[in-house]
This record gives structure tokens, sequence and C-alpha cells, in this order.
């Protein structure tokens, strides 16, 4: 019986927002500042073409990836995505050219890999698979961590409670909504995380979006 399903909750992000807004002043706080939850996945792609997408993007500029992936594209313009096959069958001086380093060539070439000998399952077999269990499997892949597979599961299966306790924006919008001094460490953020669940994917949309205070210039002597 699969876990979760990419298709909408009914009530999903409202009753989100209103749980963590009940968790004490401060969230309350935030969730009127920020506003509604505005979350969206994209469920459409599978799982092979989600992972590279997200190695494109990896310490890149959104502009910067964006790029990147329509030159990709541009390798198999007859096709939506190009299939595992087409990408290790492209030549890796046209892949190196769309603007991915050598090390990533080597990662989405070996998610390709993975994808044709059943690693990477499909979208329908992802389905059945829980949040862990994927992790474990994806992160075995050379080049793919446990935040590169959070956002798969954020983003793609639209999983409802993931916490990427090592994202710096988490971290750091959490330091901003209790007024920290310095950002907690993953660790810290994942155990403070446990009392956001079931909703911890819109708790992250909402430290990430955390307001930053107005930055003021130095006074001139």
């Amino acid at each position: 019986m699969p876990l979760k399903t990419r298709k909408p909750s009914a009530m999903p992000h409202a009753a989100a927002s209103a749980f963590l807004s009940s968790i004490d002043a401060d969230w309350a706080r935030a969730v009127e500042q920020i506003g509604p939850c505005l979350h969206e996945a994209k469920p459409a792609r599978e799982p092979f073409e989600a992972l590279v997408r997200a190695v494109a993007y990896q310490q890149l500029h959104v502009k910067a990836g964006d790029a990147i992936i329509a030159r990709l594209l541009a390798l198999a313009p007859e096709l939506a995505f190009p299939t595992p096959q087409r990408l290790l069958d492209a030549d890796f001086d046209a892949v190196r050219a769309c603007g991915f380093s050598a090390r990533k060539i080597e990662t989405i070439r070996g998610i390709a890999e993975a994808t044709l000998n059943g690693v990477v399952p499909s979208c329908d077999d992802a389905l059945a698979l829980g949040d862990e269990e994927l992790i474990d499997r994806l992160t075995t892949l050379k080049g793919i961590g446990r935040w590169t597979v959070e956002m798969f599961l954020i983003y793609t299966l639209a999983r409802d409670d993931i916490l990427p306790a090592d994202d710096f924006g988490v971290r750091e919008g959490y330091r901003l909504l209790k007024s920290l001094d310095a950002a907690p460490s993953a660790k810290a953020i994942a155990a403070i995380g446990t009392a956001w669940s079931p909703y911890r994917t819109a708790a992250s949309w909402y430290l990430w979006r955390m307001p930053r205070p107005a930055r003021t210039d130095a006074t001139r002597g």
C-alpha cells in the first residue's frame, strides 16, 4: 500500500498554516507576516529527471541552473527530457558545453545508469516507498546527498513531512524566527522540528521565507 501519493490532499496548506500558528507566538507571527503557504510541487516529473535537474542546480543561482537545463534539453529537442540512455550516449564534451562540471557529468551519468538498472525507481514505485527508505536508497549514488533526495521528496513526490535539517536557509530561518544569535545545528533543528510534524515541509517553506532584518549602512566616520 503506497505511503503517500502525489495527489494534493483536500486541505493541504491551510491545515499546515493553522497547525504551525498554534505552536507558539513566534510561529503565529511568522505565518501572519508571510501569509498562506503557497508551496507547490512538480509531481509530473519522473525521479530520473528530478534528480538530474537537482544536480544541475546544486551550488548555483537559479538562472544559471535554468540555462544549463535549457542547453541539456537542446541535446534532445524531440524529447520532453533526455532519456537515461540518451544521456549516457551523449558526447562528454556536448554535455560539458551545457555547463555541467566533470564531476556533475559523472553524477548525472550515474543517475542514468542507476535508473536503467532499477536503483532509481519509477515514480509509481517511489510512491510506495517511505521517506527514509528512498533517502537510504538514493544516497548510495555518487554525488547524491541527503539534501538532494529531500528536495526530490518535497518537490516531486509532494511529501508533506520533510525537514531538510542541514539546509542553511532552514536553520537561518529558525534563527530569525526565534531571534537567536546563531543558527542551530542540523541535529538541533531535526530534534526541534519533531514538533512541526506532520507539516515539516510547510514549516521549511516558511523558514525559507522568514523576513530578513533591513540592513543599515555603517556609520561613516
